[in-house]
């Protein structure tokens, strides 16, 4: 249920290549909300995974009640095309019924009037969790002025639910949430991507405070504006395999990045500008917005089944499913 409380003053699985698993092309129907699958036949061919297994099942999401194109902030903002209030409500409706068919608890944030992005869940906070600390999150300082004061009302719906805050003193930098951030499965470092929102000093500031709950933090340069957050470029398919977009790095942060993992997959410039880098790993399932046979041959080599949940009025804002939603630890 939509979370009711006052809002705040704006002050304030690895698995075997050599398997080949017949992995279906499934669509989520907005009209019946769950997509009607389930993957009994894949947990023969999964080698158990620790870290991988003990990643989230909650997510956070925000209703698109309030959401418009309004402005200028990325390359995929034109303007020429309005929203479709009843179809995005209607896409994140999908969104959430696909997510809860994959087992997840969907939590969400009530949306504030003047937010036009605050369905975009991912940036406003960055979410971990450490044996030592527990729960945690490290509020953005984020670069738009119409999305800053958006910061204020996630971090009080975490904070009321027990979540510690970690303040890092950005000064005149920018963090962006799990835009920019994100964790490898299991908790065990940080990709930090930096470049376009998210500032090279305000991702050392970050990289300092993880530094003293012993997380390793992994600065990656972005260049291609299209791809202006990590989380557009970059996504781990299970402890071993990792999505990505080559040309929205950096040389020396392309090399950084691969010795991380056994296998990197690559998107081509077409579909990494599509959001199908944007998707949701969910528990042997990739949720994209679109589909190719180059990333089913990728997802059938990793076991995961495709399913399409669409979300072409988000994308007139520059953003698609990775970027609407926070899993919870």
């Amino acid at each position: 249920m939509p979370d009711r409380g006052e809002p705040p003053p704006l002050n304030s699985l690895a698995f075997d290549a050599s398997v080949r698993i017949p992995v279906p092309h499934l669509r989520a129907d907005p009209s019946a909300l769950v997509p009607k699958f389930r993957l009994p036949y894949l947990a023969s061919s999964f080698r158990s995974s620790l870290p991988f297994l003990q990643m989230p099942k909650q997510v956070l999401l925000c209703p698109p009640t309030h959401f418009d194109v309004s402005d200028h902030k990325n390359p995929y903002m034109s303007g020429k095309s309005s929203v479709d209030r009843a179809k995005a409500q209607q896409q994140w409706q999908a969104l959430c019924a696909a997510l809860e068919d994959a087992g997840y608890q969907v939590e969400t944030i009530a949306p504030m009037p003047g937010h036009e992005d605050m369905v975009f869940a991912a940036n406003q906070v960055f979410v971990g969790f450490h044996q030592g600390i527990g729960k945690f999150i490290v509020p953005s300082q984020m670069v738009h002025p119409s999305r800053q004061g958006e910061v204020p009302f996630y971090v009080d719906w975490y904070r009321r639910r027990g979540f510690k805050i970690i303040e890092v003193d950005l000064g005149a930098d920018y963090l962006e949430g799990h835009g920019d951030l994100l964790w490898h499965p299991g908790w065990s470092r940080i990709y930090a991507g930096y470049g376009f929102r998210s500032t090279k000093s305000g991702v050392e500031k970050f990289r300092d405070a993880m530094s003293k709950l012993e997380i390793p933090v992994i600065p990656l340069h972005l260049v291609d504006p299209y791809c202006y957050h990590l989380d557009t470029c970059f996504c781990p398919l299970n402890n071993e395999a990792v999505l990505i977009y080559p040309g929205a790095y950096a040389p020396e942060s392309l090399a950084a990045l691969r010795q991380f993992w056994k296998r990197v997959h690559e998107l081509t410039t077409d579909e990494a500008h599509k959001f199908m880098g944007n998707g949701i790993v969910a528990n042997g399932r990739y949720l994209t917005p679109h589909i190719t046979p180059h990333l089913e041959f990728i997802f059938r080599e990793e076991g995961l089944a495709p399913v399409i949940v669409e979300s072409s009025e988000f994308e007139k804002s520059g953003g698609s499913l990775f970027c609407m939603k926070a899993f919870l630890p």
